[in-house]
């Protein structure tokens, strides 16, 4: 094939992608994902995103849920879609706001079509994979110009790849891309390619992409005609749920920066939406983090999507602690707690890689029965500078939901007895601790 003929071929492609962009649902700049195991909190995350608004930033709410833990709950994706439609409703929000089908994959994505508008494709499970048939060689040969030195404006550094380079990089990665793309087609066959919004999660993998290699990633999703419009690439550290990161600080600062600067790169060079921005997931709690982050942004023009890990199921349990040392709501929260560590094993398998725990810091289910609601919500509440608070009480917790959603009615039923504290400790944790100091500032 003449390079001509080639060249036009990829404008064409290109064009191809860009009429289906200007026909999609698009995101806004800021969004900010929001996990409501429950779905009793709807209204007070809005009312963060609302406290946003009336600072002048709009930060978009987007209601999401795996399938893993609608299993666990016994829910439905259309639960998560009725209660962010009633608190959208009732509180005359005016702006976009969207329903996510988290984490799912080609054999959990049906029960999500109905509800959801918002779709994280989760490949991670396919890198490393083989693609099919010559794909590697194909794509390679598609794509002579990432191979050579590249200086890419904002990225730390030039970077040189080879031939070898680009076909490693591609076997590594294709195989999930290919898969992304029979699940971007097959929600876009069942809703419309235009009316859902798509985002693609390689974050749980075992190290960080290199700048190379979320470009040659960007590069095939663009080749596969996935008009994604937020990537959730692994960073270096730990994101553990519900506690602070841990890791380097400047390192993650150069990874941030250089994934911020290949995504304005690939957007420009080969026709993704000018609405692709990174996703930060397990980003609640981050707090050390969002420093950087807002400085990063703000440099460089760019969106951004924080996608919380089910923090408001904490504020849920303290909200019932601090109801009254003679409430219920306190004793259901203590109880919550002893059964966890009973069966701490069994709720912490699923989560191994997103949680530290240490045993020896976990109280025992006695000494926590004599706390009063101040000791409880010290321990629990995520404030580094409170000498009370336990990083490993707190995950543990964290992972405890499934707790909860055994005792049926009997939880729910004190969810709305103790509706008033519960809803002030998630509007303001969602707000105070996340919105502001990322967003607004």
């Amino acid at each position: 094939m003449g390079q001509g003929v080639r060249r036009a071929r990829k404008h064409y492609n290109n064009l191809l992608l860009l009429i289906e962009v200007d026909w999609m649902l698009t995101l806004s700049k800021y969004s900010v994902g929001v996990g409501d195991r429950f779905a009793h909190q709807a209204k007070a995350q809005l009312r963060a995103c609302m406290l946003a608004a009336d600072a002048g930033v709009d930060v978009i709410p987007v209601w999401n849920k795996s399938n893993r833990e609608h299993t666990i709950i016994g829910s439905e994706p259309g639960s998560v879609r009725a209660a962010a439609d009633a608190a959208v409703k009732e509180l005359s929000w005016k702006k976009p706001y969207h329903v996510d089908a988290d984490h799912i994959r080609l054999e959990t994505v049906d029960r999500f079509l109905p509800a959801c508008d918002f779709y994280t494709i989760d490949v991670a499970d396919s890198i490393g994979h083989p693609a099919t048939g010559d794909a590697v060689t194909a794509f390679a040969n598609r794509h002579p110009k990432l191979t050579g030195t590249l200086t890419i404006p904002g990225v730390s550094a030039p970077f040189t790849t080879t031939r070898a380079d680009v076909e490693r990089i591609a076997a590594k990665y294709l195989k999930a891309v290919q898969d992304a793309g029979a699940i971007y087609r097959k929600i876009a066959t069942a809703k419309g390619a235009e009316n859902f919004i798509t985002e693609v999660s390689m974050d749980e993998t075992d190290a960080p992409q290199t700048p190379s290699e979320l470009l040659l990633i960007l590069v095939a999703l663009a080749d596969e005609k996935i008009p994604l419009q937020t990537i959730a690439p692994k960073f270096t550290g730990r994101f553990n749920k519900g506690v602070d990161y841990v890791g380097d600080l400047k390192q993650f600062e150069k990874e941030f920066r250089d994934d911020l600067a290949v995504i304005a790169f690939a957007v420009k060079q080969y026709g993704l939406p000018a609405t692709l921005k990174l996703s930060v997931h397990s980003g609640s709690d981050k707090f050390s983090l969002y420093p950087i982050m807002r400085r990063a942004i703000r440099d460089a023009g760019a969106g951004l999507h924080l996608k919380t890990a089910g923090t408001t199921w904490l504020e849920e349990l303290i909200g019932l602690a601090e109801s009254g040392a003679d409430s219920f709501g306190l004793s259901v929260a203590k109880e919550i707690y002893a059964k966890a560590l009973t069966k701490k094993d069994e709720l912490c398998a699923p989560y191994a890689t997103v949680i530290d725990i240490d045993p020896n810091k976990l109280p025992s289910a006695e000494s926590v029965n004599a706390w009063t609601k101040e000791q409880f919500v010290s321990a629990l509440r995520h404030d580094p500078e409170t000498p009370a608070f336990n990083p490993s009480f707190r995950q543990l917790l964290h992972v405890g939901f499934k707790i909860a959603a055994q005792m049926g009615d009997r939880y729910l039923n004190m969810l709305r007895a103790c509706e008033s504290a519960v809803s002030r400790n998630v509007t303001t944790n969602l707000y105070d601790r996340h919105l502001k100091p990322l967003f607004v500032g």
